[in-house]
């Protein structure tokens, strides 16, 4: 998804409003497609729910895209980058589905929001965008909430855990890869790569552990992918219509969303400790996300 550097002052209140709406949206979608990946590795290896929620987000959107761009916008003016995009997205998914399968989905979830504190490093070393100290003792402060998310003796010390961790360091790196590619693509074609990446990626290994699924599960799973398209869709709508530092606290609406689907449906709700350190990791990426705001306004290095 593109990201837009303007400053909201000058974005229409409406258009904001827009943004936040369809940030919302998003929101409340993305967690449903976490608790169906959850539920159907009850019955299904990893690698077929994950193949499943790449071809059919495709399916899904394959019309719109022919509609608007036509077939041949699958090419993309960078092929290379968009291939690397798509596989780190295709990896934090294998990675990220393979925490859900073990663990409740804001734990998970909690520990995959590592990656805005790890874009901010990343952006500093592989882009040069100036970090200032603030910044840099936010990222540290949201490590120290997973820290307490990882304590010794509570239920997320495991090895699944390290895999949402890992999740949220390859995701980081997708979205600096993405804020490389800002530009050279419209945003839905972008998507597009990324969902054919996906697709063909999954493809070529699904055979290897493959379940013949149930006409039930069969819808099951082309609900995810139709999820998936939703979320992704909605979320470029509101990158079309305000600035991603203002739009960032609102992702963290997810976590509510995740943990509502989790007690709902699976029976799981996160434990005292475990709610302080997601407030921390929480709380950290909303003051980046406030330091990036001030940085748009102002445009002075070490914001």
């Amino acid at each position: 998804m593109a990201t837009t550097a303007q400053d909201a002052r000058s974005v229409p209140a409406p258009h904001l409003t827009l943004a936040v709406v369809s940030m919302l949206g998003a929101m409340f979608v993305m967690p449903l497609l976490d608790g169906l990946a959850k539920y159907l590795q009850g019955t299904y290896p990893t690698g077929q729910v994950v193949w499943a929620r790449y071809t059919f987000h495709l399916l899904v959107m394959l019309p719109l895209l022919a509609s608007r761009f036509g077939l041949r916008s699958l090419w993309p003016s960078r092929p290379g980058e968009q291939l690397l995009r798509g596989s780190l997205l295709l990896s934090a998914t294998v990675l990220f589905f393979s925490s859900v399968r073990v663990l409740p989905l804001a734990d998970s979830l909690a520990l995959f929001f590592v990656s805005p504190l790890l874009v901010t490093v990343l952006a500093a070393v592989m882009l040069r965008e100036p970090v200032g100290w603030r910044r840099i003792v936010a990222v540290l402060v949201g490590l120290v909430g997973v820290a307490i998310l990882l304590r010794p003796g509570s239920g997320l010390f495991s090895a699944t855990a390290f895999l949402a961790l890992g999740a949220g360091a390859v995701h980081a790196l997708y979205m600096v890869i993405t804020r490389r590619l800002a530009g050279s693509d419209p945003p839905l074609v972008t998507l597009a790569h990324t969902a054919l990446v996906g697709t063909v990626g999954s493809s070529l290994v699904v055979s290897l552990w493959w379940v013949p699924p149930t006409l039930r599960d069969w819808g099951l799973m082309i609900a995810m992918g139709a999820f998936a398209a939703t979320g992704h869709f909605l979320i470029i709508k509101a990158f079309d219509h305000a600035p991603a530092a203002w739009l960032a606290p609102v992702g963290y609406a997810e976590i509510i969303m995740s943990t509502a689907v989790g007690y709902w449906f699976f029976g799981d709700f996160p434990d005292p400790a475990t709610w302080l350190g997601m407030a921390v990791i929480v709380a950290s990426g909303l003051y980046i996300s406030l330091r990036e705001r001030r940085r748009y306004r102002s445009f002075r290095p070490g914001a």
